[in-house]
């Protein structure tokens, strides 16, 4: 592993095997854009049922929840660069072999559905396995540093890259931009498969010991930790906030600004752009109050944006409240994750990982109907006042964790290297 320092921050080096994981994620994350974009689009050509159309972008929620707790367990339990350039292979033999179904005419709703559930289950595997193999990457005081530049990377590739392309590709075809996609898998596997990571050092299983028993132990440790329980309580509570505004922000920017597709296009622009800075500049703040503490800033200043949001009526008011909200987000993200990897013993990342996520990606479909109920009963502006107040409980919910906060470069002592009942 290789550290270069910079000022008072440490990063990881770019050669070896962290460049390598940055450049497939950076990759696979611009075929997800491609993919992502085209899907609705191709549903809507082939119905016109909304509720058909909503259930492709629900099965993207769903195996979270349904196999999540599975997925972590399983990448700590095996090799997890091998475990992740075998699902890139997959995924893209999957998605090449949609292309070839929609360039001869045989798409169909159900494909559609059929294809977003397997990919999404698969991801649930890599995801646990990404997180849990980056401590073996690069130094523990890096991990912050490193975090940031996957996720601003994956951004910059999949926020203002992928998505652009999408008109030009369906316009050479309609199974163009899932091709691409494709491609975009498969070397990301090439990419994955020629790290040079030693093999993961476990302890012995106790004899008896079952998937259900490893997920239960990963649980328990996320619960034991008072950080890491309030910053997934957090998450959870904020995520709920997440749906309910992504679900209707379409909504708010034709409906009640009236500034149709193009003031869309701006809205997101501005969210991508800030999350873009919260991924650059993000670090000097860290390093100023605290992990946690900057968790807390960053929820706090969230709610701020999403009042502005639901009650200043102009365009301009609502990017540049979005251009904050997305700074914010990056820096919680980052965090969240970083301090995960820093707390949670090596031989349950992956679970702990897994817990995580899902119990925060559960809260996310909640949202989305919260969201489209009080759009409907209260106004297109509701939504992001609705967010707002879930946000103030996430921020709640995290003040007992500030009382074990953790360094921004953390020590190798029983603090932060080792799991303590709390």
């Amino acid at each position: 592993m290789a550290t270069v320092v910079t000022g008072d921050e440490c990063a990881p080096a770019w050669r070896g095997g962290f460049g390598r994981l940055w450049s497939a994620a950076v990759l696979s994350s611009f075929g997800d854009a491609l993919r992502t974009a085209a899907l609705p689009l191709l549903a809507a050509t082939l119905t016109d049922r909304p509720m058909l159309i909503a259930a492709v972008t629900a099965c993207g929620y769903l195996p979270w929840i349904v196999f999540g707790l599975l997925g972590g367990a399983v990448a700590d339990r095996v090799d997890q660069r091998r475990a992740m350039w075998m699902v890139e292979a997959v995924r893209g033999l999957l998605v090449a072999s949609f292309a070839a179904a929609v360039a001869l005419g045989h798409a169909s709703i159900a494909l559609l559905i059929a294809l977003a559930f397997a990919l999404t289950t698969l991801q649930t595997l890599f995801d646990n396995a990404s997180t849990a193999l980056l401590p073996a990457l690069v130094d523990r005081a890096a991990l912050g540093s490193a975090n940031a530049r996957l996720m601003t990377g994956q951004r910059l590739a999949g926020g203002l890259l992928g998505a652009p392309v999408v008109p030009l590709l369906i316009a050479a075809g309609a199974a163009v931009p899932f091709a691409a996609d494709a491609v975009t898998y498969l070397v990301a596997a090439a990419l994955v498969a020629t790290l040079r990571t030693a093999p993961p050092e476990r302890k012995p299983r106790p004899a008896g010991s079952t998937l259900r028993r490893e997920i239960v132990e990963g649980l328990r440790t996320l619960w034991r930790d008072r950080a890491l329980r309030g910053l997934c309580a957090a998450t959870a509570l904020c995520n709920i906030g997440m749906g309910a505004l992504i679900a209707t922000l379409v909504l708010l920017v034709t409906g009640w600004l009236d500034a149709g597709t193009t003031g869309y296009a701006v809205a997101m622009t501005a969210y991508t752009v800030g999350s873009l800075a919260g991924g650059v500049a993000g670090g000097p703040l860290t390093a100023l109050v605290g992990r946690v503490r900057g968790v807390l800033l960053a929820g706090t200043v969230q709610i701020g944006a999403l009042v502005v949001m639901g009650s200043v009526r102009s365009l301009v008011g609502l990017a540049a409240a979005l251009a904050v909200f997305g700074f914010m987000g990056m820096v919680w993200n980052v965090n969240t994750t970083t301090l995960m990897q820093q707390r949670s013993p090596a031989e349950l990342l992956g679970r702990v990982s897994s817990a995580f996520r899902t119990v925060g990606v559960a809260g996310a479909p909640l949202g989305a109907l919260l969201g489209g109920a009080v759009a409907a009963t209260w106004g297109l502006n509701a939504p992001p006042l609705l967010a707002a107040a879930f946000f103030v409980l996430s921020v709640t919910a995290l003040i007992p964790a500030l009382k074990v906060n953790v360094l921004v470069v953390a020590p190798h002592d029983d603090t932060t290297t080792a799991h303590v009942t709390r």
